[in-house]
């Protein structure tokens, strides 16, 4: 025997049935959505770099004070800067060991030799001092050449300063656009130092 329905109990479960049916349907399918920001690019394969984590990023704010004695002075033969994801690295390629170094905040930068201001116009200055070390040859030739200034336009480095080559010492200043956390790391073959500060 069939039951019998009267036509409001037809559409009533119809009106239960027609959504389920297409819950099922959907869910066999299967849906995906996709989204992208203009300002994340994609990786778009599996040798693409990773990608910082907030570990990655430096912190400290603290002065860094290496000393090393009998050492031939270092020759900067190059700084080199980039963005990454949230610091920007500079490296300072050097010829020799890796001599001491002192990286510290300062109110502004100061030309090595004279104390003149240099001019150069920052949220914050962090200075590297790098010694012993020059700038130039054994025949007083540049070899980092340029500057005294380089514009960066990095996220937080806007500019890298020569701030002096003078009696064994050579001076590098990272013009930012806010005080952030650093960090220096020490690298050979070639030698290089590298100071990475924070976005």
């Amino acid at each position: 025997m069939r039951p019998s329905f009267t036509a409001g109990d037809r559409s009533s479960r119809l009106r239960r049935v027609v959504p389920l049916a297409c819950l099922a349907l959907l869910t066999a399918c299967g849906t995906t959505s996709q989204t992208a920001r203009l300002d994340t690019p994609a990786e778009t394969s599996p040798t693409a770099a990773p990608r910082s984590t907030p570990s990655d990023v430096p912190t400290s704010t603290a002065e860094v004070d290496v000393e090393r004695d009998g050492l031939d002075p270092a020759v900067v033969t190059g700084v080199r800067y980039a963005t990454h994801d949230g610091y920007d690295r500079v490296v300072i390629d050097l010829k020799g060991d890796i001599p001491g170094y002192k990286v510290k905040w300062v109110d502004e930068f100061l030309e090595d030799g004279s104390g003149e201001p240099m001019g150069v116009h920052a949220g914050a200055y962090l200075q590297l001092t790098l010694f012993p070390a020059n700038a130039h040859d054994d025949d007083g030739r540049p070899t980092w050449k340029g500057g005294p200034v380089y514009p960066a336009h990095l996220k937080n480095v806007s500019d890298v300063v020569r701030t002096g080559d003078f009696e064994g010492r050579v001076g590098i200043g990272l013009a930012l656009a806010r005080k952030a956390g650093f960090r220096v790391k020490e690298q050979s073959a070639p030698s290089r130092l590298v100071l990475d500060v924070a976005h």
